[in-house]
């Protein structure tokens, strides 16, 4: 079995985004004065949980991940059994809350919360569409939070506000990715934006939860003064023309749009995202 066959199949790239989200959290709630070993816990929490419910997503999946040619999904490529990837999910879940009792009885708590709520999702919620896609933006903005947890037991009003912006995203590309998976979706009866009403209004759903996200990043600096500084406006403006494009372009698509169009719009969106987070935790050290 290739390392790069089980990377794959626990979106590890995914996990190293969430531990930096954690690190965002920590950062954007504490500052400068940040405890490192509760951080590098946090960081290994993060990793292990997601890589849990990634791998029983695949698990579930498996004929619509074939449906929609996924062959980024090693499952569907044939190198790792159905078996081995619910194994693998079972295994991880104890080691990400044994890590997050390891930093507090509130991080632990937090984290077995998200952690029901991701199971619940790959075995049934992601039927319910736009309510998958809600779970999933959520997902997005738990690092944050988690962050703010394990640095000061409590969840702080800048990380609520990178959370906001997080989660507007990330039910955008969540809606977005409906338009993609539109065939594979109804292999499972999942009821997503696209399938409900159509392309074109998934689009524009997208588009607008954009458009909100990007004026919801001009808020921090009113609102707190330590954003008010090029560490925070550059990069955040960089996401914003980014989130800009992006809106636009979905709001040309029509009923025929090629996947390969979505696919373009999610990278776009994903690079987006990064740029605005590494505004966020750039801003809180100036």
């Amino acid at each position: 079995m290739k390392l790069k066959s089980i990377w794959d199949l626990c979106r590890l790239e995914h996990g190293i985004m969430y531990a930096f989200g954690v690190i965002s959290g920590i950062v954007v709630s504490s500052g400068h004065n940040f405890p490192f070993d509760k951080a590098v816990l946090g960081m290994l929490a993060a990793i292990s949980l997601q890589a849990s419910g990634f791998a029983l997503n695949d698990y579930v999946d498996y004929k619509v991940d074939i449906a929609n040619e996924r062959f980024d999904r090693p499952i569907v490529r044939g190198e790792i059994s159905r078996n081995f990837a619910l194994s693998l999910s079972i295994a991880l879940l104890p080691c990400g809350l044994i890590l997050a009792y390891l930093i507090s009885f509130d991080a632990f708590i937090f984290a077995f919360v998200v952690s029901a709520l991701g199971y619940l999702y790959d075995l049934k919620l992601k039927e319910f569409g736009f309510a998958g896609n809600i779970y999933i933006a959520f997902s997005m903005a738990v690092p944050f939070l988690f962050g703010s947890v394990v640095a000061v037991d409590t969840i702080s009003g800048p990380v609520v506000m990178l959370a906001v912006i997080a989660f507007l995203s990330g039910v955008g590309r969540e809606v977005m990715k409906g338009i993609e998976d539109v065939e594979g979706d109804a292999l499972r009866n999942v009821r997503t934006v696209a399938r409900l009403f159509g392309i074109n209004t998934a689009a524009k759903l997208s588009a607008v939860l954009f458009l909100i996200a990007i004026a919801m990043s001009f808020i921090p600096p009113i609102a707190y003064r330590k954003f008010m500084n090029p560490g925070y406006v550059i990069p955040v403006t960089i996401t914003d023309i980014i989130l800009v494009h992006s809106s636009l372009n979905l709001l040309k698509i029509k009923e025929n749009i090629a996947k390969k169009t979505i696919r373009r719009l999610r990278k776009e969106t994903l690079v987006a995202l990064s740029f605005g987070l590494a505004g966020f935790v750039i801003g809180a050290l100036f």
